[in-house]
């Protein structure tokens, strides 16, 4: 297994002199390193490839939310599974928990901001189906609350978190950590993530 130690050095702490070429190629190369260091989390992307394409093949729903960059891929997940991601796979019922602001606001408004996802779990979400919590510390309160929603509820979780985990460890089925503590890091990560988990629900229904 690829070693899951931090990467090195990063370009935020390269001298104040440092060239705007080397910024970037700095940028580039701790990049790769970490793209590298994902290798080892083959066997955890896997399992949730094959539980997504199992759980929607057999008429399970898909929940998916984060904040902030990780509602970003959260909405990106939504339409490549609704839509298509490169070929058409027929339309999935993938959704997106950040995307309603009247939902959001009213929520964050009358129950705390903590309950915005859960209270949509707890809507949408019955047993057998499948939420997904996207934090980049793995311990945003939000997505903490929404995947302990889906498994009260003994629906299936799977949390794509940096490399400490947090308190999303305790409570994914499966777990997808990313080997680095830098938040730009660790976002390319798991829009790569994303691609690939799309791409093997996708290939699995056409080639049905």
């Amino acid at each position: 297994m690829t070693d899951m130690r931090t990467e090195p050095t990063s370009p935020s702490s390269a001298t104040a002199s440092a060239s705007p070429g080397e910024v970037i190629r700095d940028h580039i190369e701790e990049s790769i390193r970490v793209k590298q260091a994902l290798l080892g989390m083959t066997e955890p992307i896997e399992r949730a490839a094959a539980l997504l394409v199992e759980r929607l093949k057999n008429g399970g729903r898909v929940v998916i939310f984060g904040n902030g960059g990780s509602a970003a891929d959260s909405q990106h997940f939504a339409a490549e599974m609704v839509g298509r991601l490169e070929v058409d796979h027929g339309s999935l019922p993938v959704l997106a928990l950040t995307t309603d602001t009247s939902i959001l606001s009213a929520v964050a408004n009358d129950f705390g901001y903590d309950q915005v996802f859960a209270r949509q779990v707890n809507a949408f979400v019955r047993a057998g189906d499948v939420a997904i919590g996207i934090s980049t510390s793995g311990g945003s309160r939000n997505v903490v609350e929404g995947l302990r929603a889906a498994r009260a509820l003994q629906a299936h979780t799977i949390g794509m978190v940096g490399e400490k985990g947090g308190l999303m460890a305790e409570l994914c089925d499966h777990l997808i950590r990313v080997p680095s503590s830098r938040t730009m890091r660790i976002q390319e990560c798991h829009l790569t993530v994303v691609h690939i988990l799309c791409h093997a629900v996708e290939r699995a229904f056409v080639d049905a």
